[in-house]
């Protein structure tokens, strides 16, 4: 309203939207409809100038942003805007072991009993932390794993491949972030190396950790799908470690694996 808007549509399907609305009458703002469900269970959609969603994780699409953009879309009158407009995600090594610590304690639980197989799940696993610059390999720059643009049949199903060349250090696991471009010009940044948001970072641990020399290659697939009914989201990444073009492990991570049934 403050911005001109004649009507503002609130979709919430939480209890959020009846305080916004308490706040909203206190205050006397008028001009605003308040739907309690997700846009997604609307019919017949009002057709609005700009539309504008905040569904978007620390994994970027763990939230359903790319089925709540798609879907938005029903929402937007000809010539209107969606924000936001497009989102990059990245990926960098992590050189740092104190996740990694955490991960292993397993080890050190005692007892004489061997929980190798608990350690296994929990590493099949990705894991929000407030990673830092340092944490990550000097030498070694970002490479972006993956962008989308939300459009009206952007896909939910997203897979990239990335290839590091490494210097002499030991590899614990990749940190992933994302870029949003809110509108053209405008990018909100959950990178280590940008202000801080509210977000924090992924980290994608390894089963064991990589000794690289300077020059080894180091390749990272992800894949992830959103969107199903039962799964929410699933999340798969292949590690492949090479020197002089010889293979010399491989290792295979799935979310999948590190849920208890």
């Amino acid at each position: 309203r403050e911005l001109g808007a004649r009507e503002v549509w609130l979709y919430d399907s939480g209890a959020a939207l009846g305080l916004a609305e308490t706040i909203a009458a206190r205050n006397g703002i008028e001009g605003l409809h308040f739907v309690q469900a997700h846009s997604l269970e609307v019919v017949d959609p009002p057709q609005v100038d700009v539309a504008v969603a905040e569904v978007l994780g620390n994994f970027a699409y763990e939230e359903g942003v790319i089925e709540t953009l798609r879907d938005a879309w029903r929402f937007v009158a000809p010539g209107g805007t969606l924000i936001p407009h497009s989102l990059v995600q990245w990926a960098a090594p992590v050189v740092s072991d104190r996740f990694d610590r955490e991960l292993g304690s397993w080890r050190s639980a005692g007892c004489g009993l061997d929980l190798g197989d608990a350690e296994r799940m929990t590493r099949n696993n990705m894991y929000v932390f407030a990673i830092e610059p340092a944490d990550l390999s000097a030498g070694v720059p970002p490479l972006a794993w993956d962008s989308a643009t939300f459009t009206p049949d952007v896909e939910s199903r997203r897979a990239g491949r990335v290839a590091f060349r490494t210097a002499a250090e030991t590899l614990y696991g990749f940190a992933v972030w994302w870029d949003c471009t809110l509108v053209p010009g405008v990018v909100l940044s959950t990178s280590p190396y940008s202000q801080r948001t509210h977000w924090d970072q992924i980290y994608l641990p390894l089963l064991a950790p990589l000794e690289t020399l300077a020059g080894d290659e180091i390749s990272l697939e992800i894949a992830s799908e959103t969107g199903g009914d039962e799964a929410g989201i699933a999340v798969r990444w292949t590690v492949q470690h090479r020197r002089g073009g010889a293979l010399l492990s491989r290792q295979e991570l799935d979310i999948g694996a590190g849920l208890l049934e």
